[in-house]
Protein backbone atom coordinates (compact mmCIF):
# COMPACT_ATOMS: atom_id res chain seq x y z
CA UNK A 1 0.00 0.00 0.00
CA UNK A 2 2.85 2.38 0.78
CA UNK A 3 4.00 2.51 -2.83
CA UNK A 4 2.67 5.58 -4.55
CA UNK A 5 1.37 7.11 -1.35
CA UNK A 6 2.67 9.91 0.82
CA UNK A 7 6.31 9.76 1.81
CA UNK A 8 5.31 10.77 5.31
CA UNK A 9 5.65 8.17 8.08
CA UNK A 10 2.80 6.85 10.16
CA UNK A 11 2.92 8.31 13.67
CA UNK A 12 2.45 6.03 16.65
CA UNK A 13 1.88 7.71 20.01
CA UNK A 14 3.26 5.35 22.64
CA UNK A 15 6.18 2.95 22.74
CA UNK A 16 4.65 0.26 24.95
CA UNK A 17 3.46 -3.17 23.88
CA UNK A 18 0.56 -1.81 21.81
CA UNK A 19 2.63 0.89 20.13
CA UNK A 20 5.45 -1.48 19.17
CA UNK A 21 2.99 -4.08 17.91
CA UNK A 22 1.31 -1.40 15.79
CA UNK A 23 4.71 -0.33 14.44
CA UNK A 24 5.51 -3.91 13.39
CA UNK A 25 2.11 -4.35 11.73
CA UNK A 26 2.57 -1.09 9.80
CA UNK A 27 6.09 -2.00 8.69
CA UNK A 28 4.72 -5.28 7.32
CA UNK A 29 2.37 -3.20 5.16
CA UNK A 30 5.31 -1.18 3.80
CA UNK A 31 5.12 1.97 5.92
CA UNK A 32 7.83 3.91 7.68
CA UNK A 33 6.86 4.51 11.31
CA UNK A 34 7.72 7.18 13.85
CA UNK A 35 7.13 6.14 17.46
CA UNK A 36 6.68 8.95 20.00
CA UNK A 37 7.30 7.81 23.58
CA UNK A 38 6.86 10.09 26.57
CA UNK A 39 9.37 8.24 28.80
CA UNK A 40 13.11 9.00 28.61
CA UNK A 41 13.74 5.58 27.10
CA UNK A 42 11.82 2.86 25.30
CA UNK A 43 11.06 0.33 28.00
CA UNK A 44 8.40 -1.35 30.06
CA UNK A 45 7.51 -1.60 33.73
CA UNK A 46 5.45 -4.20 35.49
CA UNK A 47 5.86 -7.83 36.34
CA UNK A 48 4.48 -11.01 34.82
CA UNK A 49 1.62 -11.36 32.38
CA UNK A 50 -0.25 -14.34 31.00
CA UNK A 51 -0.37 -15.19 27.31
CA UNK A 52 -3.24 -17.12 25.78
CA UNK A 53 -3.06 -18.88 22.41
CA UNK A 54 -4.42 -15.71 20.79
CA UNK A 55 -1.31 -13.83 21.92
CA UNK A 56 0.98 -16.34 20.20
CA UNK A 57 -1.08 -16.09 17.01
CA UNK A 58 -0.49 -12.33 17.16
CA UNK A 59 3.24 -12.71 17.86
CA UNK A 60 3.57 -14.95 14.81
CA UNK A 61 1.66 -12.51 12.60
CA UNK A 62 3.98 -9.70 13.76
CA UNK A 63 7.07 -11.76 12.98
CA UNK A 64 8.38 -12.15 16.55
CA UNK A 65 6.83 -15.48 17.51
CA UNK A 66 10.09 -17.35 18.05
CA UNK A 67 11.55 -14.56 20.19
CA UNK A 68 8.52 -14.53 22.47
CA UNK A 69 8.31 -18.32 22.66
CA UNK A 70 11.92 -18.50 23.75
CA UNK A 71 11.27 -16.17 26.70
CA UNK A 72 7.99 -17.66 27.93
CA UNK A 73 7.32 -20.31 30.57
CA UNK A 74 4.80 -22.93 29.47
CA UNK A 75 2.39 -23.91 32.20
CA UNK A 76 0.85 -27.32 32.86
CA UNK A 77 -2.46 -25.81 33.86
CA UNK A 78 -4.47 -22.89 35.10
CA UNK A 79 -5.77 -23.63 38.59
CA UNK A 80 -8.15 -21.87 40.98
CA UNK A 81 -8.27 -22.51 44.72
CA UNK A 82 -10.60 -21.11 47.35
CA UNK A 83 -8.41 -18.88 49.51
CA UNK A 84 -10.44 -19.56 52.65
CA UNK A 85 -10.28 -23.35 52.81
CA UNK A 86 -7.68 -24.32 50.13
CA UNK A 87 -10.14 -26.42 48.12
CA UNK A 88 -9.57 -26.68 44.36
CA UNK A 89 -12.38 -24.90 42.53
CA UNK A 90 -11.27 -25.55 38.96
CA UNK A 91 -8.33 -26.80 36.93
CA UNK A 92 -7.78 -26.23 33.20
CA UNK A 93 -4.97 -28.37 31.73
CA UNK A 94 -2.87 -26.40 29.23
CA UNK A 95 -0.81 -29.24 27.81
CA UNK A 96 -1.10 -31.22 24.61
CA UNK A 97 -4.90 -31.32 24.40
CA UNK A 98 -5.12 -27.57 24.97
CA UNK A 99 -2.55 -26.87 22.23
CA UNK A 100 -4.33 -29.22 19.85
CA UNK A 101 -7.62 -27.43 20.47
CA UNK A 102 -6.36 -23.87 20.08
CA UNK A 103 -3.28 -24.29 17.90
CA UNK A 104 -0.99 -22.51 20.37
CA UNK A 105 0.13 -22.82 23.99
CA UNK A 106 -0.71 -21.03 27.20
CA UNK A 107 2.25 -19.37 28.85
CA UNK A 108 3.41 -16.84 31.39
CA UNK A 109 6.15 -14.31 30.77
CA UNK A 110 7.70 -11.18 32.21
CA UNK A 111 6.11 -8.10 30.69
CA UNK A 112 9.58 -6.75 29.92
CA UNK A 113 10.28 -9.84 27.78
CA UNK A 114 7.15 -9.26 25.69
CA UNK A 115 8.20 -5.67 25.15
CA UNK A 116 11.78 -6.68 24.33
CA UNK A 117 10.63 -9.18 21.70
CA UNK A 118 8.54 -6.53 19.95
CA UNK A 119 11.23 -3.86 20.29
CA UNK A 120 13.91 -6.07 18.76
CA UNK A 121 11.65 -6.77 15.80
CA UNK A 122 10.94 -3.07 15.33
CA UNK A 123 14.60 -2.08 15.58
CA UNK A 124 15.77 -4.78 13.20
CA UNK A 125 13.19 -3.78 10.59
CA UNK A 126 15.10 -0.58 9.92
CA UNK A 127 11.83 1.27 9.29
CA UNK A 128 10.91 2.46 12.78
CA UNK A 129 12.26 5.72 14.18
CA UNK A 130 11.98 6.37 17.92
CA UNK A 131 11.66 9.68 19.75
CA UNK A 132 11.80 9.50 23.55
CA UNK A 133 10.86 12.17 26.12
CA UNK A 134 8.14 13.06 23.63
CA UNK A 135 4.69 13.38 25.16
CA UNK A 136 1.98 14.17 22.65
CA UNK A 137 -0.20 17.04 23.86
CA UNK A 138 -2.23 18.05 20.79
CA UNK A 139 -3.38 16.54 17.50
CA UNK A 140 -4.31 18.54 14.41
CA UNK A 141 -5.59 17.12 11.13
CA UNK A 142 -5.44 18.56 7.65
CA UNK A 143 -6.27 16.87 4.36
CA UNK A 144 -3.94 13.89 3.93
CA UNK A 145 -1.92 14.42 7.09
CA UNK A 146 -1.88 14.52 10.87
CA UNK A 147 0.38 16.79 12.94
CA UNK A 148 1.03 16.25 16.62
CA UNK A 149 2.67 18.66 19.03
CA UNK A 150 4.63 17.44 22.04
CA UNK A 151 5.07 19.00 25.47
CA UNK A 152 8.21 20.85 24.29
CA UNK A 153 6.38 22.44 21.36
CA UNK A 154 8.01 20.22 18.76
CA UNK A 155 5.79 19.00 15.92
CA UNK A 156 5.69 15.73 13.99
CA UNK A 157 3.68 15.20 10.83
CA UNK A 158 2.53 11.87 9.41
CA UNK A 159 0.00 10.46 7.03
CA UNK A 160 -1.95 8.94 9.95
CA UNK A 161 -1.79 8.62 13.73
CA UNK A 162 -2.19 5.53 15.89
CA UNK A 163 -2.99 6.54 19.47
CA UNK A 164 -1.39 3.75 21.50
CA UNK A 165 -0.61 6.02 24.43
CA UNK A 166 -2.08 3.86 27.14
CA UNK A 167 -4.75 4.02 29.79
CA UNK A 168 -4.43 7.79 30.19
CA UNK A 169 -4.30 8.46 26.45
CA UNK A 170 -3.92 12.07 25.38
CA UNK A 171 -5.23 11.17 21.93
CA UNK A 172 -8.38 9.68 23.44
CA UNK A 173 -8.78 12.66 25.75
CA UNK A 174 -8.76 15.04 22.76
CA UNK A 175 -11.25 13.09 20.67
CA UNK A 176 -13.44 11.35 23.27
CA UNK A 177 -12.86 13.07 26.61
CA UNK A 178 -14.63 10.43 28.68
CA UNK A 179 -14.05 9.85 32.37
CA UNK A 180 -12.25 6.85 33.81
CA UNK A 181 -14.20 4.42 35.97
CA UNK A 182 -12.10 3.94 39.09
CA UNK A 183 -12.84 0.48 40.49
CA UNK A 184 -11.63 0.83 44.07
CA UNK A 185 -9.69 -2.39 43.50
CA UNK A 186 -5.97 -2.15 44.29
CA UNK A 187 -3.37 -4.46 42.77
CA UNK A 188 0.03 -5.11 44.29
CA UNK A 189 2.63 -6.71 42.01
CA UNK A 190 6.11 -8.04 42.69
CA UNK A 191 8.66 -10.54 41.39
CA UNK A 192 10.31 -12.93 43.85
CA UNK A 193 13.43 -15.05 43.28
CA UNK A 194 12.90 -18.81 43.34
CA UNK A 195 15.14 -19.25 46.38
CA UNK A 196 12.80 -17.04 48.39
CA UNK A 197 9.57 -18.59 47.11
CA UNK A 198 7.81 -21.34 49.13
CA UNK A 199 8.65 -24.77 47.75
CA UNK A 200 5.09 -25.95 48.37
CA UNK A 201 3.82 -23.29 45.94
CA UNK A 202 6.41 -23.74 43.20
CA UNK A 203 3.87 -25.04 40.74
CA UNK A 204 4.21 -24.86 36.97
CA UNK A 205 0.79 -23.26 36.75
CA UNK A 206 -1.01 -19.97 36.48
CA UNK A 207 -2.48 -20.12 39.99
CA UNK A 208 -5.17 -18.02 41.59
CA UNK A 209 -6.52 -18.09 45.13
CA UNK A 210 -9.95 -16.42 45.27
CA UNK A 211 -11.32 -14.91 48.47
CA UNK A 212 -13.87 -12.42 49.74
CA UNK A 213 -13.06 -9.01 48.25
CA UNK A 214 -9.57 -10.20 47.33
CA UNK A 215 -7.47 -12.70 45.41
CA UNK A 216 -3.84 -13.79 45.07
CA UNK A 217 -2.00 -14.96 41.93
CA UNK A 218 1.37 -16.64 41.42
CA UNK A 219 3.23 -18.28 38.55
CA UNK A 220 6.82 -18.89 37.41
CA UNK A 221 8.85 -16.55 35.21
CA UNK A 222 12.16 -16.73 33.33
CA UNK A 223 12.66 -20.45 33.32
CA UNK A 224 11.30 -20.81 36.83
CA UNK A 225 14.09 -18.73 38.37
CA UNK A 226 11.56 -16.13 39.52
CA UNK A 227 7.91 -16.07 40.53
CA UNK A 228 5.33 -13.43 39.81
CA UNK A 229 3.16 -12.49 42.80
CA UNK A 230 0.00 -10.41 42.39
CA UNK A 231 -2.50 -9.63 45.11
CA UNK A 232 -5.72 -7.66 44.71
CA UNK A 233 -8.09 -6.25 47.29
CA UNK A 234 -10.99 -3.82 47.61
CA UNK A 235 -9.56 -0.65 49.11
CA UNK A 236 -10.98 0.97 52.22
CA UNK A 237 -9.92 4.36 50.84
CA UNK A 238 -11.18 6.56 48.01
CA UNK A 239 -8.74 5.64 45.26
CA UNK A 240 -7.30 7.66 42.41
CA UNK A 241 -6.18 5.92 39.24
CA UNK A 242 -2.41 5.47 39.17
CA UNK A 243 0.75 3.61 40.15
CA UNK A 244 2.69 4.26 43.36
CA UNK A 245 5.13 2.50 45.63
CA UNK A 246 3.35 -0.04 47.80
CA UNK A 247 3.31 -0.41 51.57
CA UNK A 248 4.03 -3.78 53.12
CA UNK A 249 1.84 -2.86 56.08
CA UNK A 250 -1.10 -1.94 53.87
CA UNK A 251 -1.12 -5.10 51.82
CA UNK A 252 -0.82 -7.32 54.89
CA UNK A 253 -3.78 -5.60 56.52
CA UNK A 254 -6.21 -6.79 53.83
CA UNK A 255 -5.83 -10.57 53.98
CA UNK A 256 -7.07 -11.52 57.43
CA UNK A 257 -8.93 -14.83 57.40
CA UNK A 258 -7.12 -16.13 54.32
CA UNK A 259 -5.70 -19.67 54.61
CA UNK A 260 -2.07 -19.76 55.75
CA UNK A 261 -0.84 -21.40 52.55
CA UNK A 262 -1.74 -18.58 50.15
CA UNK A 263 -1.34 -15.89 52.78
CA UNK A 264 2.41 -16.46 52.93
CA UNK A 265 2.60 -14.92 49.46
CA UNK A 266 2.09 -11.44 50.87
CA UNK A 267 5.06 -11.84 53.22
CA UNK A 268 7.54 -12.54 50.41
CA UNK A 269 8.28 -9.34 48.43
CA UNK A 270 10.82 -6.85 49.68
CA UNK A 271 9.08 -4.15 47.66
CA UNK A 272 5.75 -3.80 45.88
CA UNK A 273 4.32 -1.67 43.09
CA UNK A 274 0.77 -0.52 43.83
CA UNK A 275 -1.81 -0.07 41.05
CA UNK A 276 -5.13 1.61 41.80
CA UNK A 277 -7.13 0.25 38.87
CA UNK A 278 -9.70 1.71 36.51
CA UNK A 279 -11.28 1.03 33.16
CA UNK A 280 -13.58 3.01 30.87
CA UNK A 281 -16.99 2.34 29.42
CA UNK A 282 -16.69 0.71 25.98
CA UNK A 283 -17.22 3.16 23.13
CA UNK A 284 -18.68 2.54 19.69
CA UNK A 285 -16.21 4.69 17.77
CA UNK A 286 -12.50 5.22 18.32
CA UNK A 287 -11.53 6.46 14.83
CA UNK A 288 -11.45 10.15 13.98
CA UNK A 289 -10.41 10.91 10.42
CA UNK A 290 -6.82 9.76 10.07
CA UNK A 291 -6.40 9.07 13.78
CA UNK A 292 -7.41 5.88 15.55
CA UNK A 293 -6.90 4.34 18.98
CA UNK A 294 -5.29 1.02 19.86
CA UNK A 295 -4.74 -1.09 22.98
CA UNK A 296 -5.42 0.47 26.37
CA UNK A 297 -6.10 3.82 24.73
CA UNK A 298 -9.07 2.25 22.92
CA UNK A 299 -10.39 -0.18 25.54
CA UNK A 300 -8.72 0.05 28.96
CA UNK A 301 -9.74 -2.91 31.10
CA UNK A 302 -9.18 -4.39 34.50
CA UNK A 303 -6.84 -7.35 34.85
CA UNK A 304 -9.31 -10.13 35.61
CA UNK A 305 -9.35 -11.66 32.11
CA UNK A 306 -5.53 -11.43 31.81
CA UNK A 307 -5.95 -10.06 28.29
CA UNK A 308 -4.73 -6.45 28.21
CA UNK A 309 -1.48 -7.04 26.32
CA UNK A 310 -3.09 -9.78 24.22
CA UNK A 311 -5.84 -7.42 23.04
CA UNK A 312 -3.33 -4.72 22.12
CA UNK A 313 -1.41 -7.15 19.92
CA UNK A 314 -4.63 -8.43 18.37
CA UNK A 315 -5.54 -4.81 17.61
CA UNK A 316 -2.23 -4.27 15.83
CA UNK A 317 -2.56 -7.39 13.70
CA UNK A 318 -6.15 -6.51 12.80
CA UNK A 319 -5.13 -2.98 11.85
CA UNK A 320 -2.48 -4.40 9.55
CA UNK A 321 -4.98 -6.77 7.95
CA UNK A 322 -7.49 -3.95 7.42
CA UNK A 323 -4.79 -1.93 5.65
CA UNK A 324 -3.98 -4.95 3.49
CA UNK A 325 -7.61 -5.32 2.42
CA UNK A 326 -7.80 -1.65 1.38
CA UNK A 327 -4.30 -1.40 -0.10
CA UNK A 328 -5.61 -0.77 -3.61
CA UNK A 329 -7.08 2.55 -2.48
CA UNK A 330 -3.60 3.98 -1.98
CA UNK A 331 -3.49 7.11 0.11
CA UNK A 332 -7.29 7.10 0.36
CA UNK A 333 -7.23 3.78 2.25
CA UNK A 334 -6.88 5.17 5.75
CA UNK A 335 -10.51 5.99 6.46
CA UNK A 336 -12.01 2.71 5.17
CA UNK A 337 -9.18 0.69 6.71
CA UNK A 338 -9.63 2.36 10.09
CA UNK A 339 -13.37 1.77 9.86
CA UNK A 340 -12.88 -1.94 9.11
CA UNK A 341 -10.32 -2.19 11.91
CA UNK A 342 -12.61 -0.75 14.56
CA UNK A 343 -15.66 -2.67 13.36
CA UNK A 344 -13.59 -5.82 13.75
CA UNK A 345 -12.48 -4.94 17.27
CA UNK A 346 -15.16 -2.97 19.13
CA UNK A 347 -17.48 -5.81 20.17
CA UNK A 348 -14.65 -8.21 21.02
CA UNK A 349 -12.73 -5.74 23.15
CA UNK A 350 -15.92 -4.51 24.84
CA UNK A 351 -16.65 -8.12 25.72
CA UNK A 352 -13.24 -8.29 27.41
CA UNK A 353 -13.89 -5.09 29.39
CA UNK A 354 -17.34 -6.21 30.55
CA UNK A 355 -16.31 -9.83 31.17
CA UNK A 356 -13.36 -8.64 33.22
CA UNK A 357 -15.66 -6.64 35.48
CA UNK A 358 -17.86 -9.66 36.00
CA UNK A 359 -14.90 -11.98 36.56
CA UNK A 360 -13.63 -9.65 39.26
CA UNK A 361 -16.98 -9.92 41.01
CA UNK A 362 -16.92 -13.72 40.76
CA UNK A 363 -13.35 -14.00 42.03
CA UNK A 364 -14.17 -11.82 45.02
CA UNK A 365 -17.47 -13.49 45.93
CA UNK A 366 -18.35 -13.95 49.57
CA UNK A 367 -21.06 -15.65 51.57
CA UNK A 368 -23.51 -17.75 49.58
CA UNK A 369 -22.26 -16.28 46.30
CA UNK A 370 -18.86 -17.84 47.05
CA UNK A 371 -20.53 -21.25 47.36
CA UNK A 372 -22.35 -20.74 44.06
CA UNK A 373 -19.07 -19.79 42.34
CA UNK A 374 -17.34 -22.89 43.62
CA UNK A 375 -20.19 -25.13 42.47
CA UNK A 376 -20.14 -23.57 39.00
CA UNK A 377 -16.65 -24.85 38.18
CA UNK A 378 -16.01 -27.77 40.52
CA UNK A 379 -15.75 -31.01 38.57
CA UNK A 380 -15.98 -29.37 35.14
CA UNK A 381 -14.13 -31.35 32.48
CA UNK A 382 -11.30 -29.79 30.44
CA UNK A 383 -13.41 -30.00 27.30
CA UNK A 384 -16.15 -27.90 28.88
CA UNK A 385 -13.60 -25.28 29.91
CA UNK A 386 -12.14 -25.30 26.39
CA UNK A 387 -15.61 -24.81 24.88
CA UNK A 388 -16.19 -21.82 27.15
CA UNK A 389 -12.85 -20.31 26.10
CA UNK A 390 -13.23 -20.85 22.36
CA UNK A 391 -14.45 -17.28 21.72
CA UNK A 392 -11.32 -15.91 23.36
CA UNK A 393 -8.51 -18.29 22.46
CA UNK A 394 -9.81 -19.18 18.99
CA UNK A 395 -8.75 -15.79 17.58
CA UNK A 396 -6.42 -16.04 14.56
CA UNK A 397 -5.24 -13.79 11.78
CA UNK A 398 -7.52 -15.44 9.23
CA UNK A 399 -10.65 -14.78 11.32
CA UNK A 400 -9.76 -11.37 12.75
CA UNK A 401 -11.65 -9.13 10.31
CA UNK A 402 -15.34 -8.35 10.40
CA UNK A 403 -17.35 -9.07 7.23
CA UNK A 404 -16.38 -6.53 4.62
Amino acid sequence: MASGTSALPVLVAGGGIGGLAAALALVKRGFAVTVLEQSPEIGEIGAGIQLGPNAFAAFDALGVGERARGRAVYTDCMVMHDALDETCVGRIPTGEAFRARFGNPYAVIHRVDVHRSLLEGAQESGHVEFHTSTRVTQVEQRPGRVTVTDSHGKTFTGQALIGADGVKSVVREQYVGDAARVTGHVVYRAVVDKKDFPVELQWNAASIWVGPNCHLVHYPLRGGEQYNVVVTFHSREAEQWGVTEGSREEVQSYFQGIHAKPRQLIDLPRSWKRWATADREPIGNWTFGRATLLGDAAHPTTQYMAQGACMAMEDAVTLGEALRVHASAGDRAWEPAFDLYQRSRIARTARIVLSSREMGRIYHAKGVERLVRNDLWRGRTPERFYDALEWLYGWKVDNCLAAH
